[in-house]
C-alpha cells in the first residue's frame, strides 16, 4: 500500500449525488483511466454498555472498519486511538462481547463504487451511505511506488486537480502529525482514519438529492 489521501467531494451545483460521481468518472475517463472493478470501506459503531469508564470519563466509541482492498482484516479503532489490526474474525468476537460493547443500530456507514487506475495511482470514487441515504461522495488516491507521505504530496495534489479541480484537499492530518526527518511510512491504518473522519463528519449533514436509487 502506497500513500493514500481520502477526502470529500462536493455535490455539484443543481446535480444529485449520483450525477456528481458519475461526471467525476467521466473526468477519471477521459484523462485515461481505466475502470477496474469495485471497492467498498465500511464502519460499524459500539459504544459501551457502562457510561462512564474506570477513570469517571465518558467511555469512548469504538469503531470497527472493513476495506474491500485488505478483506482478511479488520480495524478496530477507539475514538482518539488506540488501533487494532486483527483478522476477519474480530467480528464474531464482537458479537461474544456485546454484554461490554453494544452495536449502535443504523449508524452503519459505508462507501461504495468504482475503482480506476491510471499509471501509478489508484483512484476510488464512492457514494457514502448511511440508512440507505446517501450522504456525500468519497474520494480516495493512492500513489503506488511510494509509502512517504512528505516525498510524494505534490505530485498528488497536481494529479487530484486534474479531476477534482478546486476541491483538492490538503496534507491529511494524519500525515501532518507525522514526525519529520525520520522514516514514518503511510500503512492502511492512515487510510481508515481518514475515512472514519470523513463518516464522521458526514453522519451529521443531510444534503439535498441524497437518495439512493
Amino acid at each position: 500500500m502506497g500513500v493514500t489521501c481520502v477526502c470529500q467531494v462536493p455535490v455539484a451545483e443543481g446535480k444529485s449525488v449520483q450525477q456528481t460521481v458519475d461526471m467525476l468518472h467521466k473526468k477519471l475517463e477521459q484523462l485515461g483511466a481505466v475502470k477496474q472493478g469495485s471497492f467498498c470501506v465500511d464502519c460499524e459503531t459500539y459504544h459501551a454498555t457502562c457510561c462512564l469508564s474506570v477513570t469517571g470519563q465518558p467511555s469512548k466509541l469504538l469503531y470497527v472498519m472493513h476495506n474491500s482492498e485488505i478483506p482478511l482484516s479488520c480495524l478496530a479503532l477507539f475514538e482518539g486511538g488506540p488501533c487494532l489490526i486483527a483478522d476477519a474474525n474480530f467480528d464474531v468476537l464482537m458479537v461474544k462481547l456485546k454484554s461490554h460493547f453494544q452495536n449502535a443500530k443504523g449508524h452503519k456507514v459505508e462507501s461504495r463504487g468504482s475503482r480506476y487506475r491510471y499509471c501509478d495511482f489508484l483512484i476510488k470514487v464512492g457514494t457514502v451511505t448511511m440508512s440507505s441515504s446517501a450522504r456525500g461522495i468519497s474520494v480516495e488516491v493512492e500513489y503506488c511506488p511510494c509509502v512517504v507521505p512528505g516525498d510524494c504530496w505534490n505530485l498528488m495534489k497536481e494529479f487530484m486537480q486534474s479531476f477534482l479541480g478546486p476541491s483538492v484537499p490538503e496534507l491529511p492530518s494524519v500525515f501532518a502529525a507525522k514526525p519529520e526527518g525520520l522514516f514514518a511510512p503511510a500503512d492502511c491504518v492512515d487510510t481508515m482514519t481518514q475515512y472514519l473522519e470523513l463518516f464522521n463528519k458526514l453522519r451529521k449533514l443531510q444534503i439535498p438529492g441524497s437518495n439512493v436509487r
